[in-house]
C-alpha cells in the first residue's frame, strides 16, 4: 500500500495498492495432455499475445539427456520441484509485463493436480505457492478423444488424460478459482472463446 501526501502538510491526499495498477492479467490455459492446449496457446502467440510455454516437456528431455527416461515416474517430487521455481519465475515474469495479457501455457496448481493424480505426498510449500501466486483466470480445455495422441513426453493413455483432468478442475477449484471449459473446437474458434471471457 502506497500513500501520497499533501507537501504542504501532513494530510493524506489519497492510498493506492500497487497490485492494482499493474497492467497484465495472467490468463492460465490447461487441461490434461493431448487436449489442444499448447495448439491453443501457439494460436493465441501468432495473434500477439505474450504467451508462456508449457516447460514440462524441456525438464522431461533435459532429465532423458543424464539418462532419466521418464524423471516425472522415477523422481516424482524432484520433477515437481523443478516445475514449481520454472512456473513460480513465469508467474514472477508476468507481473513484469505491460501486456493487458500474459497466457501460460498450465499454472502452479496444475503440479499439485497431477501429484494428486499418481497419489504422492508433497510439501506443504506448494500449496503455499498456490495461494501466494494467484492468477486472473483460468481456461479449461476437457478430454478430446478424436486429437489424442501419445508421444516420447506423454505416455499417458487417454482414461488417465480424463482423470487428470478431474483432479484438474478439483484442484484449481479447491483454490477459489472458476474454471472455464474451453468447447473442443478449432484453435481460431477456441482463441475466440477466450477472448470473448476476458
Amino acid at each position: 500500500m502506497f500513500s501520497f501526501r499533501n507537501p504542504m502538510n501532513s494530510t493524506i491526499l489519497f492510498k493506492f495498492d500497487i497490485n492494482l495498477i499493474k497492467m497484465s492479467k495472467s490468463i492460465v490455459i490447461t487441461g490434461g495432455p493431448g487436449t489442444g492446449k499448447t495448439t491453443l496457446v501457439e494460436s493465441l502467440k501468432n495473434q500477439g499475445f505474450e504467451c508462456y510455454p508449457e516447460i514440462s516437456r524441456e525438464i522431461t528431455l533435459h532429465a532423458r539427456q543424464n539418462g532419466i527416461e521418464q524423471l516425472f515416474l522415477s523422481q516424482p517430487l524432484l520433477f515437481s520441484e523443478l516445475l514449481l521455481d520454472g512456473r513460480k519465475k513465469q508467474y514472477t515474469d508476468a507481473l513484469k509485463q505491460t501486456d493487458a495479457f500474459v497466457f501460460m501455457d498450465r499454472g502452479i496448481p496444475d503440479i499439485l493436480a497431477y501429484m494428486h493424480y499418481i497419489g504422492d505426498p508433497y510439501p506443504a510449500i506448494f500449496d503455499a505457492e498456490c495461494k501466494e501466486n494467484r492468477y486472473h483466470e483460468v481456461f479449461l480445455l476437457p478430454p478430446w478423444e478424436a486429437i489424442y495422441v501419445s508421444d516420447d513426453a506423454r505416455y499417458e493413455t487417454f482414461e488417465q488424460a480424463q482423470r487428470i483432468f478431474e483432479h484438474l478442475k478439483e484442484t484449481y477449484t479447491y483454490f477459489g478459482y472458476e474454471p472455464i471449459l474451453v468447447p473442443s473446437d478449432t484453435p481460431e474458434n477456441r482463441v475466440k472463446f477466450i477472448l470473448n471471457h476476458l
